[in-house]
C-alpha cells in the first residue's frame, strides 16, 4: 500500500475548506483506499492529509489522469505544501485499515534515520514502540512507512484527544531511550492532527 502524506499552510481558509470537498471525486478513482486529513493542534493554519493507494501504478495513473481537475479549485489558497510519498512497511497494532471513522485525532511523525542503523530503527519500531502504542487507551491502529532511503513515517489513529493524553511524555521518553531513537534518528519532525471530518473521503 502507498502512502500520501501533504503537509501545507492554508493561507485562505474558507476557500480551501470549500475545495476540500471536490475531494470526494477520489472515490471512483481504480486503487483508492481512503483519505482523511485535518488541522495542526500547535501550529495554526497547518494542514495535514493523509491519503491510501493500493499501489504506486495506481497512483501514478491517478496523478496523470485527474489529480490537477480535482486540485484546480483549491489553487492559491495554500502556500508550503509539501508531498511525500511512503510504502507501507508493516502496521502498529494488527490489523492497519484506511478508514477514519471513528478517528479523531492522527499523530505523525516524520523520522530521517542515520544509514547504518535502518534496520536497528525499525527492529526497534517493531519490539519497542508498537508494543507500547498497541496498549495504549484509545489507540486505534497504526502503521510504519518507509520511503526510498532512510525516511519513515509513523502514523497513528486515536480515538480522542483526551486518550492520546494518556500517552504520558515521561513514558515516551523511557521508551526511546529503551530504543536508542536518539543513535539511530538525525532529524525527526511530530504533529497531532486535529481530523476535520469532512475531509474524510
Amino acid at each position: 500500500m502507498l502512502v500520501k502524506w501533504i503537509r501545507l499552510t492554508v493561507v485562505d481558509r474558507r476557500g480551501f475548506e470549500r475545495g476540500q470537498r471536490k475531494w470526494a471525486g477520489l472515490l471512483g478513482e481504480p486503487g483508492f483506499r481512503g483519505q482523511g486529513g485535518g488541522w495542526s493542534r500547535g501550529r495554526p493554519g497547518v494542514a495535514h492529509l493523509v491519503a491510501f493507494w493500493e499501489s504506486r501504478a495506481f497512483y501514478d495513473s491517478f496523478m496523470a489522469r485527474s489529480h490537477d481537475r480535482l486540485a484546480a479549485s483549491q489553487a492559491g489558497t495554500y502556500k508550503d505544501a509539501q508531498v511525500r510519498l511512503f510504502e507501507h512497511e508493516f502496521d502498529v497494532k494488527v490489523g492497519f485499515r484506511p478508514s477514519f471513522g471513528e478517528v479523531d485525532v492522527l499523530r505523525l511523525a516524520h523520522c530521517q534515520v542515520h544509514q547504518d542503523r535502518v534496520d536497528h530503527f525499525m527492529l526497534m519500531q517493531e519490539k519497542v514502540w508498537n508494543p507500547a502504542m498497541a496498549g495504549s487507551p484509545g489507540m486505534l491502529r497504526g502503521m510504519l512507512g518507509r520511503a526510498p532511503g532512510e525516511e519513515f513515517l509513523v502514523l497513528s489513529m486515536w480515538q480522542s484527544a483526551a486518550e492520546r493524553g494518556k500517552y504520558r511524555p515521561e513514558r515516551v521518553e523511557r521508551l526511546a531511550l529503551r530504543a536508542q531513537i536518539a543513535a539511530d534518528v538525525r532529524a525527526i519532525a511530530g504533529d497531532v492532527v486535529q481530523l476535520e471530518p469532512s475531509w474524510t473521503v
